[in-house]
């Protein structure tokens, strides 16, 4: 459950304060962002502790191949290149613990964050990099194909649909703009969408309707999703005529919208009318001491490569703060 205390910070004083720990540099989050932010921290020795939650890497991990990271020609495996980037950020001095927060009170200095587990952190500085999670059709055969044949980023797995037969669910600008990168890549890409016509623009709506490899599939719903390994065939429902069918298919890419994780700061940080953190170019929120990188603020590029840069600048950002509120 997540508590937004920013209006009663009264709450911390309970629990034991046995357990509760002092640290210059407290990140939130394992992803790209995370991990780099804590390398960087590290380097600097600030040691940070990273909250990674119970599993490390955000959606990264769930991504068979990352083949557009530079350095790794060959491509590299998503749960690998988060364990790379763990053993460096370790390296140096950064401290992961497998835990997430609960509530955070950011009304002061040190910021406070209780965990799940109880222990209570005294932060000088705080790094969000919660990211934002996609979201999810709810179908039967979602969930067990992810990453072998269901993806939620053209751009991370396009090139594993050469020749193939995909369909993309959605109808705003993000469906029609990666279906329209893979058309690079797939013989053919089936836009299915639930309503009668699309939301995208109307220039993306022309680009997507003129393109000889991009067919619609309006008033349409997936109800299963369908493999032996990996995806084989997806069950399709027209609302209109209240048909069913099983189409054979080589891949299914989701992109009805992302959610940014920020339901804990709410109150607390400035947002979007999306619910995106809001930074200037140096990572800064509307908290002094208090950066954000990733996806958490960045409802654009969505990549690893910008969200490991970003995470390196909080932390550059981070030990800067630090410098010119140090007591000492």
């Amino acid at each position: 459950m997540v508590f937004n205390l920013g209006s009663n910070p009264s709450d911390f004083s309970s629990g034991d304060r046995s357990d509760q720990e002092s640290v210059k540099v407290l990140i939130l989050g394992s992803g790209p962002a995370g991990l780099s932010a804590a390398l960087y921290a590290a380097r600097a020795d600030l040691s940070p502790v990273v909250l990674s939650g119970m599993e490390l890497g955000g959606q990264v991990s769930l991504t068979f191949a990352v083949e557009n990271y530079p350095g790794f020609p060959d491509g590299i495996g998503g749960l690998d290149l988060v364990d790379l980037f763990r053993k460096q950020a370790e390296r140096f001095g950064a401290r992961i613990e497998y835990d997430s927060a609960a509530e955070t009170d950011l009304s002061q200095r040190p910021f406070r964050v209780k965990t799940q587990n109880g222990k209570l952190y005294l932060a000088e500085t705080l790094i969000v990099t919660t990211g934002a999670s996609a979201l999810h059709l709810n179908v039967p055969g979602e969930k067990e194909f992810t990453g072998r044949g269901v993806s939620y980023c053209a751009t991370c797995d396009g090139w594993f649909f050469k020749g193939k037969e995909v369909i993309v669910v959605g109808g705003g600008d993000s469906a029609l703009e990666e279906g329209l990168f893979l058309t690079r890549y797939a013989d053919s890409v089936t836009i299915v969408h639930r309503r009668d016509q699309l939301r995208a623009g109307p220039l993306l709506t022309k680009r997507a309707l003129e393109n000889p490899k991009v067919n619609l599939m309006l008033n349409t719903v997936v109800t299963e999703i369908k493999g032996d390994g990996t995806v084989q065939a997806v069950c399709l429902w027209d609302k209109q005529s209240g048909k069913k069918i099983e189409r054979g298919v080589d891949g299914v890419f989701i992109f009805i919208g992302h959610s940014p994780n920020t339901d804990l700061f709410k109150g607390q940080l400035e947002m979007d009318e999306r619910g995106y953190l809001q930074v200037d170019q140096l990572m800064h929120t509307s908290v002094p001491g208090v950066f954000a990188a990733g996806e958490v603020a960045d409802p654009f590029f969505r990549q690893v490569i910008t969200s490991a840069g970003m995470g390196a600048a909080a932390a550059i950002q981070a030990g800067h703060f630090l410098d010119e509120h140090s007591s000492g």
